[in-house]
């Protein structure tokens, strides 16, 4: 371990979620030098959340899927040499004498102030993914949540979001959230899933190399059978009714675009609503770098790797969902993978990345990041999605930015991109910085369709205090610290 500040850790490690942990632990086993930062005073990551000790959970493993995987990785951690860094919200890297400088700030929503500094030679990005959200009309109503953030408050607070949840969006997310809903006691009177499962049927190749991934679908689909969840396929959350919090959804049947079917709605009775439409990988950190990215089939940007996760920018490797949303195992795998290669790349060992260990990390890597690209085609968002959004519907939350205005930018004063409209407008310049209303605004400043590439790179990752700016040295760009 690096016995001052200005000695370099071997690596860096950012994002203490299941890619992160596994890559930080195996690097640690390697004999390097490791310092992993993480926002959240937990490791685990989205996927790994759990209670607080204070909280009494007496089998927190009950909310999750291979507890004993993630039990072994925290053990692992606990006997290694890794520096953890908890608290730490990363918002910069730069170069620094030939090295890499992971800027961060610290506190519960890094609100204590002080700047962070943590140098190394190489970084393997973790950073994970947030959920991706669609607009309707009610969406902003108290009760209205995320499928991730639902299952976030059950596992980290034991608290449920209501009693009568309505669980809606597409992709996979919904299938664990009503189970886990149910389990917990609330009444979940359906699953409203815009794609359908169908499409899977083109892909057989890729659901045969993953059995584990078919048997934890019969599973949830008899959990779903036990608590009578009610499927609704092919079909969306068009409305949300209620005065102060919801009260009811109006659910339409779709077309094959999304369009809502007229004549197909019903109403549900329900105190809240989870949606999400998936995720979105987080590289906002990569992009500022200059890592370059690759459209998914569900119109997401992630990063391109090789073989052994390398970025395309030199000394930067990346694991999780950051390349592709794939899942926890994934992560896993991909974290391993990219420690043996740093650490061949470090100490000159280059049978770590020639051995069965690593050809057996990167088949299972292949096969499980063929089935997260199959889960991405299946489940992508049609065309016709816009059409859910009368010109009243907030679009961007932080600003209260309406569709009719974000339409009234691209009809009236000529906005042909995303960018353009956030001038005008001041969509996506709130708080979240458009991870809310990105998507949406993307679109709508296309004309409808397929969500258009995002604007540019973000100096930023995380809301950073002006003092904490005004009191960093000037950077450098590094040199390959790998090319010695």
């Amino acid at each position: 371990m690096p016995s001052s500040a200005s000695e370099p850790y071997d690596l860096a490690v950012i994002g203490a979620g299941p890619a992160g942990l596994s890559g930080a632990v195996t690097a640690a086993e390697s004999g390097l030098s490791v310092a992993l930062l993480d926002a959240s005073g937990h490791v685990g990551g989205q996927f790994y959340r759990h209670p607080a000790a204070a909280l009494g959970a007496v089998r927190p493993e009950a909310l999750h899927h291979d507890w004993s995987v993630f039990a072994d990785l925290r053990r692992r951690l606990e006997s290694s040499g890794v520096s953890r860094l908890a608290g730490h919200h990363v918002w910069s890297v730069t170069g620094e004498d030939g090295c890499w400088a992971v800027h961060a700030v610290t506190g519960a929503d890094g609100d204590e102030k002080r700047p962070v500094r943590v140098r190394a030679r190489t970084l393997l990005l973790a950073t994970g993914a947030y959920e991706r959200q669609l607009p309707f009309p009610g969406w902003t109503l108290p009760g209205v949540v995320g499928a991730g953030g639902a299952q976030a408050m059950l596992k980290s607070g034991l608290v449920l979001p209501g009693k009568q949840v309505v669980v809606a969006g597409s992709g996979p997310l919904l299938l664990a959230v009503a189970v886990s809903l149910a389990a917990a006691g609330a009444r979940v009177p359906a699953v409203v899933e815009a794609s359908g499962y169908l499409r899977y049927a083109r892909h057989p190749r890729a659901l045969a190399a993953n059995p584990h991934k078919l048997v934890e679908a019969v599973v949830h689909g008899g959990a779903m059978l036990r608590h009578r969840v009610r499927p609704l396929l092919r079909s969306a959350v068009t409305h949300v009714h209620g005065t102060e919090r919801v009260e009811a959804v109006t659910v339409a049947r779709l077309d094959r675009d999304w369009r809502p079917v007229p004549g197909s709605e019903r109403r549900i009775q329900c105190d809240a609503l989870a949606v999400g439409h998936g995720l979105a990988p987080q590289i906002e950190l990569a992009t500022a770098l200059g890592c370059a990215t690759r459209r998914t089939a569900d119109a997401t940007e992630a990063l391109v790797l090789d073989g052994l996760q390398r970025t395309t920018v030199p000394g930067v490797w990346s694991a999780g969902e950051t390349g592709g949303v794939g899942g926890s195992r994934l992560a896993i795998a991909e974290g391993e993978l990219a420690a043996l290669a740093i650490a061949a790349r470090l100490t000159g060992r280059s049978g770590l990345t020639r051995g069965r260990r690593a050809e057996r990390l990167r088949r299972r890597r292949d096969r499980m990041r063929a089935f997260g690209d199959t889960l991405a085609a299946c489940h992508a968002p049609g065309r016709g999605w816009p059409q859910w959004l009368p010109d009243d519907t907030d679009v961007c939350r932080c600003e209260e930015i309406t569709a009719g205005r974000v339409r009234e930018a691209v009809t009236d004063l000529g906005a042909g991109d995303a960018r353009t409209v956030k001038l005008l407008t001041r969509a996506g310049m709130g708080w979240c910085q458009g991870r809310m209303c990105g998507a949406a605004v993307a679109c709508l400043a296309a004309g409808g369709g397929e969500v258009p590439p995002p604007a540019g790179r973000r100096l930023f990752a995380v809301p950073v205090p002006l003092g904490t700016l005004a009191g960093l040295e000037p950077a450098t760009a590094p040199s390959d610290p790998t090319d010695d």
